[in-house]
């Protein structure tokens, strides 16, 4: 028996890849390696493999029958908020498409536990600071919409063909549990920070005139590690008969505002730069965090990492 890990050489799938590999588990990835990395996934098996492709579902029949898969956790997708604007056909066919590729060949195979990596984009601008699950998904971009619907497919796989399926929303993730699978995209806020650093820049933030208590945005970051046990948690949710969800925010239940982050750089870092002070970006909600309560009474999963490692673990990971 083994677990298929779809975009398992990313920076987080390569997370989850190795915390199964420490428990003993037979793990495959199939990535196409756009901007996964062979090295990270050690001893796994590794498909070189573009979901979208209309021989996947060939493909992974073939592999989830020679690898007696028992169980999937689909990472595999496009995920930039920006180019799924300028490219939003492009979007739909990779993050669509892949998922009905990939739960065709579930399907064919008879594999019924399915853990999907989804995101808080899916919520897109909501009038609350602590986002509930039950709040009504109306996101405001391709991707987004991408994730939203790939939620619904799991839905009606389960309701049709009997898919146990977790769907976990991800708030926002950064850090490292190892550095040698630290993020080496530069997109979000951590790395994009410390990318401006290394080149002398003073990092930009925009917007200080939200109704917050230091005028800039308020997130949930949440530890890349603490993310990969969620998803260890969601398969083993699979096994149990009483699962009255199928969908989780993940998250701390706490918010940082990006000048606290910015903050927690210097410390860290010892380096006292300059901050770029810029008008607001259109989109931006004050505030969003993610109200966590469903995933701790039902998953027993709770983040065990602050701020502070956060920064700490992917400043160390670069130097």
């Amino acid at each position: 028996m083994s677990v298929l890990v779809t975009g398992g050489a990313g920076y987080i799938g390569s997370h989850v890849v190795r915390l199964l590999q420490q428990r003993g588990e037979k793990v495959v990835v199939v990535d196409n390696l756009t901007s996964g990395k062979v090295e990270r996934i050690g001893d796994a098996t590794l498909v070189k493999l573009d979901l979208s492709d209309p021989t996947a579902v060939a493909v992974l029949s073939d592999t989830i029958e020679k690898h007696s898969v028992t169980s999937v956790i689909h990472f595999a997708a496009q995920k930039q908020v920006g180019v799924s604007v300028e490219q939003p056909e492009f979007y739909f066919l990779q993050n669509i498409g892949g998922m009905t590729n990939l739960l065709n060949a579930m399907r064919a195979k008879g594999v019924n536990q399915l853990v999907f990596s989804s995101s808080a984009a899916t919520y897109g601008m909501p009038d609350v600071d602590m986002v509930t699950e039950d709040l009504v998904c109306a996101p405001i971009n391709p991707y987004g919409e991408t994730k939203l619907i790939g939620e619904w497919m799991t839905r009606d796989a389960a309701r049709s063909w009997g898919l146990k399926v977790a769907n976990l929303r991800y708030f926002n993730v950064a850090g490292t549990g190892w550095a040698d699978l630290a993020d080496t995209a530069v997109m979000n806020l951590v790395p994009i920070v410390f990318a401006a650093i290394k080149s002398g820049t003073a990092p930009k933030v925009f917007g200080t005139d939200y109704p917050t208590a230091d005028g800039s945005c308020i997130r949930d970051y949440v530890h890349v590690l603490d993310l990969a046990e969620a998803h260890l948690s969601a398969l083993a949710y699979l096994n149990t008969d009483d699962r009255p969800y199928d969908v989780f925010n993940v998250g701390t239940g706490h918010g940082s505002s990006v000048l606290e982050v910015l903050a927690e750089v210097k410390k860290v870092t010892g380096i006292d730069f300059e901050i770029d002070l810029a008008e607001r970006r259109a989109g931006d909600p004050p505030a969003l965090c993610a109200d966590v309560s469903r995933i701790e009474k039902t998953l027993g999963w709770k983040a065990k990492h602050n701020l502070h490692d956060i920064v700490k673990s992917a400043w160390d990971a670069i130097n």
